[in-house]
């Protein structure tokens, strides 16, 4: 199991996870299923990489690239920390895994 795939179950977990937590705290359907369609994405994207397709890193980088835009934007708008500071921050440390490992396999291609 390489980094890509680790970087990939953690981030999908935790966007699975702040979805449920920002529908019990503020009642947001919306969070709910964005947290969980790209959640599902990202572990998608995670069994990919397992099965050693290498969609599976573009997905998966594609699916983050996403997410951090848009925390990237509600942290602006917000200036509040949590979720959206936090959601950025681990989404451009999975991002910059997720690339390191996709320029590795071309590279050895």
């Amino acid at each position: 199991m390489n980094l890509g795939i680790i970087a990939s179950l953690g981030y999908g977990f935790l966007a699975i996870a702040g979805g449920i937590i920002g529908y019990i705290f503020s009642t947001s359907n919306v969070s709910l299923l964005s947290g969980c369609i790209s959640g599902v994405l990202l572990l998608f994207a995670a069994y990919l990489q397992f099965q050693g397709i290498i969609w599976g890193l573009i997905l998966a980088a594609l699916v983050t690239a996403v997410l951090v835009v848009v925390f990237a934007l509600r942290l602006a708008k917000t200036r509040k920390f949590m979720p959206a500071g936090l959601m950025l921050f681990f989404g451009v440390l999975t991002l910059a895994v997720i690339v390191n490992q996709l320029m590795a396999s071309i590279i050895s291609q």
